[in-house]
């Protein structure tokens, strides 16, 4: 049956003012319209559903059904309607973000407070991993953008917006001999057991160009995947490792210390990822205002990580 909501509207109006001049009124349609779409109704669905004279609109059997039914019809089709609308505004749906494990627990929460406390109807989704799955999740969907270090200045379908530098510091034992300095060479660094972070991170990666930079050859001696188990193994006193600011909240508490290190300065530049060739949903797209208005606003970054403007 072909039937409009259109249709079903008109013949609603009609049916609960009983009087097709009441509805017109009510409609903003002329009667004659109206009386129209209620004749087409009742044709496609083979019935007369009002009986008329010149005074009375009355419903028969059928049309005290079908108004039930077009009321349903319509109430579902306008809470449709205004779940789109929240939706497109931003206000219903999920963010899918992919994050390195320290933005995720150190930078991103109060953005994330204020985004639910705004839009609690917005569901957000942390896939946090390393930059490598982060970019990949980006890049094949899973994702709607990421929070990442990035190893390539340009990746093709990827856009890159500068968010935060992140300062490189040395980690020592309590009491190790460096620690009684206030900042610490690379070159210092690397004449003692070093402790690295596994191969795959990005920290690494860094840590491994600062070192070939500072003319050291520094050959771990232990490394884990985990900032946190590197942490521990400092604090026992078995070796220094370097970590950027943002990760250190990450690292428990213990018998351990942090310096700046220099020559070089290293800084790691974290950036939001976002697909070059895919429309963000409204819901991201409000998600990253809210992350560009805590960088204009006076939010405190940790001790070391500051916003990056570019360059």
């Amino acid at each position: 049956m072909d039937v409009t909501l259109r249709q079903l509207a008109a013949y609603a109006a009609v049916a609960r003012a009983a009087s097709f001049t009441a509805a017109a009124g009510e409609m903003h349609m002329s009667q004659s319209s109206l009386s129209r779409a209620v004749a087409e109704l009742e044709r496609t669905l083979g019935t007369r559903l009002l009986e008329r004279d010149t005074r009375n609109v009355q419903l028969t059997p059928a049309g005290v059904e079908a108004l039930r039914v077009a009321d349903q019809i319509l109430s579902t089709h306008r809470a449709g309607i205004a779940q789109l609308g929240r939706f497109l505004a931003g206000e219903r749906g999920a963010v899918a973000l992919a994050t390195l494990p320290s933005p995720a627990a150190v930078l991103l929460p109060p953005v994330i407070s204020a985004f639910r406390a705004r839009r609690p109807e917005v569901t957000v989704r942390i896939l946090d991993g390393l930059e490598r799955a982060a970019l990949e999740r980006v890049a094949g969907g899973d994702a709607d953008f990421a929070v990442s270090t990035v190893a390539r200045p340009r990746m093709p379908g990827l856009e890159l917006r500068p968010l935060v530098r992140d300062r490189f510091e040395a980690v020592l034992p309590e009491g190790h001999r460096l620690a009684e300095r206030p900042e610490v060479t690379w070159r210092e660094l690397g004449g003692e057991p070093f402790l690295a972070v596994g191969a795959d991170s990005s920290v690494r990666r860094l840590t491994d160009a600062a070192f070939a930079k500072a003319g050291v050859e520094a050959r771990p001696a232990a490394e884990a995947a985990n900032v946190a188990t590197v942490g521990g193994l400092v604090a026992a006193g078995l070796g220094v490792s370097a970590m950027p600011a943002l990760v250190h909240p990450l690292v428990p508490p213990g018998a351990w210390v942090r310096r700046p290190l220099v020559e070089p300065t290293v800084e790691r530049r974290l950036h939001v990822v976002l697909p070059l060739r895919r429309a963000l949903p409204p819901g991201a797209r409000a998600f990253l205002e809210q992350l560009e208005e805590f960088r204009g606003s006076a939010y405190r970054l940790p001790e070391g990580v500051s916003w990056d403007e570019g360059s």
